[in-house]
């Protein structure tokens, strides 16, 4: 936002240098992000002066050139060559040296030079309008009257007012800060105990009175509720016309384009005093009506750029007997406003709110300078006042009478929020003790009112206009932010404890994690946690129901937080198999979100659930061929891998957890990794192809999605113990099992461990072999099983007894027949 120093002064006395200004309000949150100065008139006119043309005559090689001799107020005299066709002899005219530079109306930059043009010398220029930026009129040199002293600076002439503007970065929060007066009131606070020199004056309003009653409209709020406050009154017998200089340059020198007077009085007082306005043509009130409501859904309606918008239930509206005029907050109609032939105006101050605003805002992809104030909150308290201020503005730049008593709605009347401080509290938060003078001072500079006062703390209320300001803490925030930052003295020595937790720290397991994976070729994917509705209609695994849903979604790409993370992880899978990069590998973070409209418990919270994963993506080819490999495709087995590797890596013991077939409309083959007390920590397979075929992918993926919370409860619940390396050689034995095809390696691994719990380390399944000379239904599996003693070597007979055991077991439970 543009803050005018000028400006500024008309508030608060200060005359301060600039870069200080600057490093005030960068101080007391208001930061600057660059200012520079300017003038009324682009470049100032630095080089251009008052000259009176002494000769005139005809260029002898142009029929339309005429060659003049001009006095600019010194000893010589000036030859310029001009083709303006009403150059005369005896003219008073605006000469730009040679040097000066020019900035024309329709931009860009011009030097004076000393040139030769048509075979005669020319050293200045005699300038119109357009050329130096003071107008639009390119039908001649300008003429001035001929009282008009010969060497007037033609910056004097016109009054060029040099300014500051400084670029402000307001933060959502400080929508009291969105003006100029409100910027002011900051730096006054600033001041409050360091200069009581300067203080901050308020726009006067004594000389408003109304002038008849001639003009009354009728005026009604059906939506109290998107409309707290709505005040109005109308003013009979204006003048549109152009604004007077003092206001175009107010404007200009933020940014804004002058446009006529009422419509430019409207916005002086919106980035004066913070408060949007809105003036209607009040002879093209239909029925003499003002009906703040509803309008019903899909009603059109046409806004002052000409765009035809299609109304929500939701969307505010300022309509007439008939029909709407404007839409609340956001933007005006294009039948209701000012034009050059209005004679009458009604003219609305109102407090709309903040929520309804943002909504039909964002609906509707409008952002104005009235919807930006009003979405973070404007004063409610402040619109009658600022009614006044406005007609008594109107009333001097384009005459008029104030014909009606002033319309003020306001049934529910919001009150400044009432805060508790103690000294202690604030002294312990800002970290030392400010004289309680010091306290009084910055909140009477801020006008926070103080209700009571004791030895201990103050009671005060808070204006209506700090909407973010509801708390002590906030208070204390704002007396630390006045007070300085930098004022703070820093303590010379640090009080610090030392102590043990056994929770795991996720963020460092996930940098452990995540280097792993990358070592191990794959690439870090991170996608919005705002998805598509779309992808979870009639899903049985991730059901609409259980959506998170956004109440006012940018679109309906980004309408629900996402419940996995598979959907994200397909989009970017797609992104690069169509810029031909097919070979994948993929990992990704993030949060997963979960509604549940029939959890238990009084809190709304106790609903939704966020859950953290970790999702492994796989397509495309393990290896590419070459001369020494051939092509080899990624299968589920290097999933399981990876994630049998991240769980190794973690610490996850593997009897802590169970594996089991699993499949849903998901997962075409999939496993579930579950722990003892039947929490998933792991879900992995290979994707169905409908799925991918919605996604317009071919081939095979594979996923895993390793809910990440779960796993890292399931470590602490697991004791780290330090072992020696054992001294003594482990021994493999390797069996040869028919089984049952419905046998699966790891019931024999179970049985295994529960056979032999002390010595057997590890069971491998190096072989599978399923085809010619095996009876129906079974299958070879060649299996190895590592013993080990940590404190002696194995005898044969010890070994042997082991394994008869484990065949036996086998046997009896899985029908074992060894080959």
């Amino acid at each position: 936002m543009n803050i005018s120093y000028n400006w500024l002064k008309k508030y608060i006395n200060i005359d301060v240098p600039a870069e200080e200004l600057s490093a005030i309000l960068t101080s007391i949150g208001l930061e600057v992000g660059k200012f520079e100065n300017i003038q009324s008139v682009k470049g100032g006119l630095q080089g251009l002066v008052v000259g009176e043309v002494l000769a005139c005559r005809n260029h002898e090689n142009s029929d339309h050139l005429h060659v003049t001799e001009v006095s600019v107020g010194t000893e010589e005299t000036l030859q310029i060559v001009c083709g303006a066709p009403n150059v005369a002899e005896g003219q008073k005219v605006i000469v730009a040296t040679i040097g000066a530079k020019l900035y024309p109306s329709e931009g860009g930059e011009f030097v004076i030079k000393r040139s030769k043009i048509r075979g005669v010398e020319s050293f200045g220029m005699l300038c119109a309008e357009d050329e130096i930026g003071v107008g639009t009129d390119h039908n001649g040199i300008i003429v001035l009257p001929s009282d008009v002293e010969v060497g007037t600076l033609a910056a004097d002439y016109y009054n060029v007012e040099s300014d500051v503007v400084f670029e402000v970065d307001i933060t959502p929060n400080r929508s009291d800060a969105t003006s100029h007066f409100g910027v002011a009131r900051d730096i006054a606070a600033y001041f409050a105990s360091r200069d009581s020199k300067i203080v901050l004056s308020k726009p006067d309003i004594s000389a408003f009175s109304v002038d008849n009653n001639n003009l009354k409209v009728e005026v009604s709020v059906e939506n109290n509720v998107a409309c707290p406050r709505y005040s109005a009154l109308t003013i009979s017998g204006v003048e549109v016309k152009e604004s007077p200089t003092w206001l175009k340059n107010n404007l200009s020198a933020i940014g804004i384009r002058p446009i006529n007077n009422i419509v430019d009085a409207t916005n002086y007082i919106l980035h004066a005093l913070g408060q949007p306005l809105h003036a209607f043509d009040a002879d093209k009130l239909k029925g003499n009506k003002v009906i703040v409501k509803n309008l019903g859904v899909g009603t059109k309606f046409v806004t002052l750029d000409g765009e035809e918008r299609t109304l929500r239930a939701e969307d505010l509206m300022i309509c007439n007997a008939e029909e709407g005029m404007c839409i609340a907050g956001v933007f005006g109609g294009k039948e209701s406003g000012i034009t050059e032939s209005t004679k009458n105006v009604f003219l609305e101050s109102a407090y709309f709110n903040p929520v309804s605003v943002r909504k039909t805002a964002r609906a509707h992809g409008l952002n104005t300078d009235a919807s930006f104030r009003y979405e973070r909150g404007c004063d409610p308290s402040c619109t009658v006042d600022v009614l006044k201020y406005a007609a008594l503005l109107i009333q001097e730049i384009a005459g008029g009478c104030v014909s009606c008593d002033v319309i003020d709605i306001y049934p529910n009347e919001i009150k400044p929020a009432r805060v508790e401080l103690t000294y202690q509290k604030i002294n312990a938060l800002i970290g030392m003790e400010l004289e309680n003078e010091e306290v009084k001072s910055i909140l009477h500079g801020l006008e926070m009112q103080i209700i009571s006062e004791d030895e201990n703390g103050l009671v005060v209320d808070v204006p209506t206009y700090r909407v973010d300001v509801q708390r002590d803490v906030d208070v204390i925030e704002d007396l630390l932010r006045i007070y300085g930052y930098n004022r703070v003295p820093m303590g010379t020595s640090v009080k610090s404890s030392i102590s043990y937790s056994s929770k795991k720290d996720s963020w460092k397991l996930q940098n452990l994690i995540s280097e792993q994976l990358t070592a191990n070729g794959f690439r870090e994917i991170m996608n919005n946690s705002l998805t598509k509705l779309s992808y979870y209609a009639n899903s049985e695994v991730y059901p609409e129901a259980n959506c998170v849903k956004i109440m006012n979604p940018l679109g309906v790409d980004l309408s629900v937080m996402r419940q996995t993370l598979l959907f994200g992880g397909l989009e970017s899978i797609v992104y690069n198999k169509n810029r031909k990069n097919g070979n994948l590998k993929f990992y990704e973070f993030g949060n997963c979100y979960y509604f549940n409209a029939e959890a238990s418990g009084e809190e709304a919270l106790n609903r939704y659930n966020e859950d953290f994963h970790l999702a492994l993506f796989l397509t495309g080819n393990k290896a590419e061929q070459s001369w020494v490999a051939k092509e080899e495709k990624t299968t589920f087995f290097e999933l399981k891998s990876h994630v049998m590797n991240v769980f190794a890596r973690l610490g996850v013991k593997k009897n802590s957890y169970v594996i089991e077939s699993y499949s849903n409309s998901i997962f075409a083959d999939a496993l579930k990794l579950i722990n003892k007390k039947g929490i998933v920590l792991a879900v992995l397979g290979k994707i169905e192809f409908k799925l991918l075929k919605q996604f317009d992918i071919d081939g095979e993926v594979f996923f895993a999605d390793i809910n990440w919370t779960n796993l890292l409860n399931e470590l602490s619940l697991q004791d780290i113990t330090y072992q020696d390396i054992p001294k003594f050689p482990e021994v493999k034995r390797d069996l040869a099992l028919l089984i049952d095809k419905s046998v699966t390696f790891q019931d024999i691994e179970m049985i295994a461990y529960e056979t032999e719990r002390k010595l057997l380390k590890d069971v491998n399944l190096f072989d599978v072999y399923e085809g010619k000379n095996l009876p129906a239904g079974k299958k070879s599996y060649a299996v190895s099983f590592i013993l080990q003693d940590a404190e002696r070597t194995l005898k044969d007979s010890q070994i042997d007894a082991i394994v008869q055991k484990l065949i036996k077991n086998l046997t009896d439970k899985l029908g074992v027949v060894l080959r």
